[in-house]
C-alpha cells in the first residue's frame, strides 16, 4: 500500500520482533526510509529492500517524520534525547512530528512530549495492536492520540503498516490509556484461554478439538485464532515476553489505582503470571524459558492442575492466513 506522499524523509528506531516488519511495510511502499537499530545487523535486511542504515541516532534530526518502538519508556527517552540520541547533534534540532509506536507509562510519554515541544517537535503517540505476524497478514491496527495536526500528518503513513484501522483518541497520552487497557486485556484473555483450554482437556477433549469449537463461535477472535497453534503444539517462539505482559499489567493496576477503579481480574492475572516467574526458577536455564512467547504460561499452569502437556501435533490455522 502506497501512500499519498512517498517523497518524505522517514526516520525509523527499532528493528524487533516488531519494528523491523512495521518499518519493513513502510519501504516496500516506495517511502524514503531510513532505519537505526542499537544492534546494527538487525538493520541490514532492510537495506537490501532499500532502506538506509544509519550509525549515528543524530542523522535521524532531519527526516520530516520520525517513528520509534522501543521497549520501555527509558529506551524511548534515551534514543531521542538521551546523550547519543536524535537531538545529540545540531544543537539539539529533531524532527517536526515523533511518532512513537512502544508500550510506555502515561507518565513517562507526557514528561517526553513536554521535552520534545520545547524542541518544536510535536508527539504523536501510535501505540498498535498485535504481533510480527499480524503485521505480514496485513492485520495491524493503532491507536493515535497528540495534535490532530500532528496526528493527521502521521495518519498515511501508519496506515501502511496498520491497514487495520488507526483511531484517533484525542490530545496528549489517551493512546497510551488505550494500549495499556489493551493489554491488560490481553493477559486476562491468555490466562482464561488457557484455564478452560486446561479444563477441557483434562476431561478428555483434545486441545485442538475445544480451541477450534471456541474460534467458529461467538467466543472466537482474532486473538484466540492465532494463539491455538500454540497452545496446542506448544510452540513458544515468542512474540512478546512474560516480562514485558508482567509490566502492562502492573501499568494498568497503576492507572486503576490512581483513577479509583477497581480491577481485581487484573490483579488476580498478575499474580497468576507472577508464578511462572517463580515456576522458571525450576527450569535449566531460568532466562532462556522467560524469552520464551507468554502463551508458555500454560505449562506453569498446567503444572498447578497437576497436568504435564504434550504437543498434539496438529496443523492449526491462525486465521491469518491469506
Amino acid at each position: 500500500m502506497a501512500t499519498q506522499n512517498n517523497t518524505q524523509k522517514i526516520g525509523w528506531i527499532g528493528m524487533g520482533r516488531m519494528g523491523a516488519p512495521m518499518a519493513e511495510r513502510l519501504v516496500k511502499a516506495g517511502h524514503d526510509v531510513s532505519v537505526w537499530n542499537r544492534t546494527r545487523a538487525k538493520a541490514e535486511p532492510l537495506a537490501k529492500l532499500g532502506a538506509k542504515v544509519v550509525d549515528r541516532l543524530a542523522e535521524l534530526n532531519n527526516v520530516d517524520i520520525l517513528f520509534s518502538i522501543v521497549a520501555t519508556g527509558k529506551d524511548v527517552e534515551d534514543v531521542l534525547l538521551g546523550k547519543d540520541g536524535v537531538a545529540s547533534g545540531d544543537g539539539g534540532r529533531m524532527p517536526p512530528v515523533v511518532v512513537d509506536c512502544s508500550t510506555i507509562a502515561v507518565e513517562e510519554s507526557r514528561a517526553i512530549r513536554e521535552r520534545l515541544k520545547a524542541r518544536g517537535a510535536d508527539f504523536v503517540a501510535a501505540p498498535v495492536s498485535g504481533n510480527a505476524k499480524v503485521i505480514k497478514a496485513g492485520k495491524l491496527s493503532a491507536v493515535v492520540s497528540g495534535t490532530a495536526a500532528a496526528c493527521k500528518a502521521a495518519t498515511p503513513l501508519i496506515e501502511v503498516f496498520a491497514p487495520q484501522g488507526v483511531s484517533y483518541v484525542g490530545e496528549g497520552e489517551l493512546a497510551r490509556v488505550c494500549k495499556i487497557a489493551h493489554n491488560v486485556m490481553l493477559g486476562v484473555v491468555i490466562e482464561n484461554l488457557i484455564e478452560i483450554t486446561l479444563l477441557t482437556n483434562k476431561m478428555g477433549v483434545p486441545r485442538h478439538a475445544f480451541l477450534a469449537f471456541l474460534n467458529n463461535g461467538v467466543m472466537g477472535s482474532m486473538f484466540t485464532r492465532y494463539k491455538s497453534p500454540a497452545l496446542v503444539n506448544l510452540d513458544w517462539t515468542t512474540t512478546f515476553t512474560p516480562e514485558l505482559l508482567r509490566k502492562d499489567l502492573d501499568l494498568g493496576l497503576e492507572l486503576g489505582r490512581d483513577m479509583d477503579v477497581p480491577m481485581p481480574v487484573t490483579a488476580a492475572a498478575r499474580e497468576v503470571l507472577q508464578s511462572h516467574f517463580g515456576a522458571a526458577t525450576l527450569q535449566k536455564d531460568p532466562q532462556d524459558y522467560l524469552h520464551k512467547d507468554f502463551a508458555a504460561l500454560a505449562e506453569t499452569m498446567a503444572l498447578a492442575a497437576g497436568m504435564k502437556l504434550a504437543s498434539e501435533n496438529k496443523n492449526v490455522p491462525t486465521g491469518l492466513e491469506s
